[in-house]
């Protein structure tokens, strides 16, 4: 189980790696149409989700995997939506406050993470 796991995670990460980087191409094979404007964004964004599910699935210990997952998906998409802010293309009203969310909540997991590592070495 373990092994499927594992190849599933990494297939994950594969394919949120190429929707985030080059998402026209993605969802031109996967649905035969094409998009831009906002499609794109919102396309990454799912890119940035694979990505975070990869990491989350991948096999060992539960709540680290959880962890990891989900200070992949928040810090991954602090960046991307202060990079769409400083661009001024896409700029809604909640854009800030979802990056400074996410920004926060990344900040709030990386110390999460140190103080599981701190504490696991502890017990060494």
């Amino acid at each position: 189980m373990k092994n499927l796991l594992a190849l599933a995670a990494i297939g994950e990460v594969i394919a949120g790696l190429l929707v985030l980087v080059y998402p026209p191409i993605v969802v031109k094979l996967l649905f035969g149409a094409e998009i831009s404007g906002v499609g794109i964004v919102v396309s990454r964004i799912a890119g940035i989700s694979l990505i975070a599910l990869g990491f989350a699935c991948w096999p060992g210990d539960i709540a680290t995997r959880a962890l990891c997952g989900m200070l992949t998906y928040s810090a991954l998409a602090a960046v991307y939506l202060i990079y769409l802010g400083l661009g001024n293309e896409w700029s809604g009203k909640l854009l800030w406050p979802a990056a400074a969310g996410h920004t926060v909540l990344t900040i709030l997991l990386v110390r999460t993470w140190f103080q599981k590592r701190k504490s696991s070495r502890e017990k060494t």
